[in-house]
C-alpha cells in the first residue's frame, strides 16, 4: 500500500506548510522512511486559529440534534473506510492489522458516543426568590480548542479531542503527533465529509513546543486538550495557567494490579498480560506493577512468563503477529536502559528484552521480578512491554505500594474475596480502578487521573462538560 503525502487541513482545505516544510515519516517496522508531513510555521497556525474562530461562529449555532446528526455519519464513514484507514496506521505506528483496525472501530463508537451527548447539553432551572424572576444555568460551548495529541493511538487518541469539543459546539484545532499522522489526517477527512462547516475543525503538524507555545498563548484559543508525559503536561499546565485557559490533562502512569492469592491466578495473568503487551505496552493505563500475595507469587508468574513468551514479536502487516515494533528507536534505547538497571539492581530477567527482529524497533514482551524499590523502572514509567511483578505480604502492603507513586491514572486488583476486593475499591488512589477485569476507556465511561496523572476527563458525560461552561441567566419579568 502506498503511503500518502500528509497535509495540513485549514479552513476546509488540504494545503501544504506556507513554508514548504516536511517531516519524515518512518516505518517502525523496518526503520524505513515512507513518506513526509508538513510541517506548519506561526503563520499557518494563525490562519487555522482564524478559521476555527469563523468556524465556532456557525458551529456553536447548530443545535445539538443537527450536530448529532453529522456526528454520526462521521462515525458511519470511519466504519466504511476502516481497511483504507487501517494499514496507514499498521504503517506508521507499527501495531498489528487487527489492532489498528480496532482503534478505528472505536473512534467510531467515540463519535456515535459523543453524538448522542450532543443532544444532552442540559442546563437547569433555579427557583428564583420572587415569583417575576425566572433564574437558568444553562451550558455554552468554550470556543476554539486545541488539542495535542500522542503517537501511540494516532486515531483512538485524537477522537477523544475532536468528538467532545465537536458535541460541545466548540471547534478544534488539533495537532497529532509527526510520526504517525496520515491515518489521523484521513479521520478528519471523514468528519469534514458528514458536513461540518469550513473551520470546525483544523489539522496541523510541525514542531510541537512552537505549536503548543503558539495555540496556548493566543488569545483565540480557550481550552487546551493534552494526552502526553507528565513532565511536558506540568509545562503546558503552567502556560495555560498565565492565559487562565481551561486545561484538561491526561498524562503519564504508572498501573499498579493487586493480585491476591484467591484469585483466579490462571485468569489474572491471561487478562494482565493481554493488557500490558496490547500495543507493544505504549499505553497510558497498562498494568506495571503487578503486585501478587506472596504464597501465589511462583504459579502467577509462570502463568504471566506463559503468556507473555506466546507473544508473536513481527511486522503488523504479517497476520501471525500478535504484537508490532514499538514507535520510534528512542524507546529502544529507554527501555533497555531500564532493564539492564534493574538488572544490576538485583531484579531477575525472567523473559525478553530487546531484539527479536533484524530490523525495525523491536522489543521482546519483557517479565522482570522481584525488582527493588531502588531501581529506576519501579518509579519511571516505561511505556513499553515490560512488565514488573513483585511480591507483597498483607493488604496494608500492597495498598502502599499501589498508592507509592504521585502518579494515580489507572489501577487493577484481582480477588474472589469481598474484604479485598472491598479494601482495593475503597483504598486504591487512582483516577480509575478496575476489579477482576478492565472496564477501562469505555467512551460512556470518565477517563483521566489524579496528581501528576493529569486532571479532567476524556469520557463520560465528564468529557462533555470539560469543554462548556455554565452561563447564569437571571430575568426580572417587565409587565405589559
Amino acid at each position: 500500500m502506498h503511503y500518502p503525502q500528509t497535509d495540513l487541513f485549514i479552513a476546509g482545505t488540504w494545503r501544504r506548510s506556507a513554508s514548504g516544510q516536511t517531516t519524515e515519516v518512518r516505518n517502525p517496522a523496518s526503520g524505513e522512511v515512507i513518506g513526509q508531513v508538513a510541517k506548519a510555521t506561526a503563520a499557518d497556525l494563525d490562519e487555522a486559529i482564524a478559521a476555527a474562530c469563523e468556524g465556532f461562529a456557525q458551529w456553536r449555532l447548530v443545535p445539538g440534534f443537527e450536530r448529532a446528526t453529522i456526528l454520526r455519519r462521521a462515525a458511519q464513514l470511519l466504519r466504511e473506510r476502516v481497511e483504507a484507514m487501517a494499514p496507514l496506521i499498521t504503517m506508521e505506528q507499527g501495531k498489528p492489522l487487527k489492532e489498528a483496525r480496532a482503534e478505528i472501530f472505536f473512534a467510531a463508537e467515540v463519535t456515535e458516543w459523543f453524538a448522542d451527548e450532543a443532544r444532552r447539553t442540559y442546563g437547569r432551572l433555579i427557583p428564583a426568590r420572587e415569583p417575576e424572576i425566572s433564574a437558568q444555568a444553562v451550558m455554552e460551548p468554550l470556543g476554539v480548542i486545541a488539542g495535542l495529541t500522542p503517537w501511540n493511538y494516532p486515531v483512538g487518541q485524537a477522537v477523544r479531542k475532536i468528538a467532545v469539543a465537536l458535541a460541545a459546539g466548540c471547534s478544534i484545532i488539533v495537532k497529532v503527533a509527526e510520526e504517525t499522522p496520515a491515518a489521523a489526517a484521513e479521520m478528519v477527512r471523514a468528519f469534514n465529509d458528514a458536513g461540518l462547516p469550513k473551520g470546525a475543525l483544523q489539522l496541523v503538524f510541525g514542531d510541537p513546543g512552537m505549536i503548543s507555545n503558539h495555540l496556548i498563548g493566543h488569545p483565540d484559543v480557550r481550552g487546551i486538550s493534552f494526552t502526553g508525559s507528565t513532565a511536558v503536561g506540568k509545562m503546558l499546565t503552567g502556560l495555560a495557567g498565565q492565559h487562565l485557559k481551561r486545561c484538561v490533562m491526561e498524562l503519564g502512569g504508572h498501573a499498579p494490579a493487586i493480585v491476591y492469592g484467591d484469585a483466579d491466578l490462571d485468569g489474572a495473568a491471561a487478562a494482565l498480560a493481554g493488557d500490558k503487551f496490547h500495543n507493544a505496552g505504549q499505553a497510558c493505563i497498562a498494568p506495571t506493577r503487578i503486585l501478587v500475595e506472596d504464597h501465589a507469587h511462583a504459579r502467577f508468574l509462570d502463568g504471566f512468563v506463559a503468556a507473555a513468551e506466546a507473544v508473536r514479536l513481527g511486522d503488523g502487516f504479517d497476520a501471525a503477529s500478535t504484537m508490532g515494533p514499538l514507535a520510534n528507536g528512542r524507546r529502544i534505547t529507554a527501555l533497555t536502559a531500564l532493564v539492564e538497571d534493574a538488572v544490576a539492581q538485583g531484579a531477575r530477567l525472567v523473559t525478553g528484552g530487546p531484539g527479536g527482529e533484524n530490523r525495525g524497533y523491536f522489543f521482546k514482551p519483557t517479565v522482570l521480578a522481584d525488582v527493588p524499590m531502588t531501581a529506576r523502572i519501579m518509579n519511571e514509567e516505561p511505556f513499553g512491554p515490560v512488565a514488573i511483578i513483585n511480591r507483597f505480604t498483607g493488604t496494608d502492603a500492597a495498598l502502599a505500594e499501589a498508592n507509592r507513586l504521585p502518579y494515580a491514572l489507572a489501577a487493577y486488583g484481582y480477588s474472589s474475596d469481598a474484604g479485598h476486593i472491598e479494601a482495593m475499591r475503597r483504598f486504591i488512589r487512582s483516577g480509575m480502578v478496575s476489579i477482576n477485569h478492565n472496564g477501562l476507556g469505555y467512551p460512556e465511561v470518565p477517563f483521566g487521573g489524579i496528581l501528576d496523572s493529569g486532571f479532567g476527563d476524556e469520557g463520560g458525560i465528564e468529557a462533555l462538560r470539560e469543554m462548556m461552561y455554565t452561563r447564569f441567566v437571571s430575568v426580572r419579568s417587565v409587565a405589559a
